[in-house]
């Protein structure tokens, strides 16, 4: 399966790692080669993880705090956000 990461998705990750850098900089290495090494997951096993929030998404917990959501489409995954859990999630609808 090839997994896709949407610009969302790319943004959350520098948002997330640009935090932490501010003031824990080897933390922040370390989350990006963790998110780097979990998004690879789903298009092992793509239907493994939860149901999302979103109708026909699926949510990998990655930590206490951080939460991969993605869909499957036919052969592709599609990486749509890297949610921290203070963020609302889903988006509120305007």
């Amino acid at each position: 399966m090839r997994v896709l990461r949407t610009l969302t998705a790319e943004q959350d990750r520098a948002d997330i790692v640009d935090s932490i850098a501010q003031e824990h900089p080897l933390a922040a290495i370390r989350m990006d080669e963790l998110v780097g090494a979990v998004v690879g997951r789903p298009a092992e096993h793509p239907l493994m993880e939860r149901p999302g929030q979103i109708p026909g998404t699926r949510e990998l917990i990655q930590d206490e705090s951080d939460r991969l959501v993605y869909e499957v489409q036919a052969d592709t995954v599609r990486i749509l956000a890297l949610v921290h859990t203070a963020r609302l999630w889903p988006p509120a609808r305007s």
